[in-house]
């Protein structure tokens, strides 16, 4: 790239969008839980944990910091609360570095 090459303001709010994106799940269990929304479209608490084997506040947290920061959606359903994924574009990025031929 040139030094006169300038990077437009839209590149520079999608870099950033993606760069927040691989900093929220970038943990095991997030990663664990955001496949598991993509293959059901809602999950409780409990069924996230017993799928993961996970403990419940263990999950319980990461399920709301990435509630707070947009990625998942919550309804209550009765006494559950039922999560889906809200951020489809997190599903895309993944597969993306699944699918990297990256030597590890």
């Amino acid at each position: 790239m040139e030094a006169t090459e300038m990077v437009s303001r839209e590149q520079v709010d999608k870099l950033e969008r993606i760069a927040f994106i691989l900093k929220t799940v970038a943990h095991p269990m997030r990663l664990g839980i955001i496949h598991l929304l993509e293959q059901h479209p809602q999950l409780s608490v409990t069924d996230i944990c017993d799928m993961l084997g996970s403990e419940q506040s263990l999950t319980s947290h990461h399920l709301q910091n990435m509630r707070l920061k947009g990625i998942l959606a919550v309804k209550r359903d009765g006494r559950s609360m039922m999560y889906s994924l809200k951020e489809r574009d997190v599903s895309l990025i993944i597969e993306c570095l699944e699918n990297c031929q990256c030597n590890m």
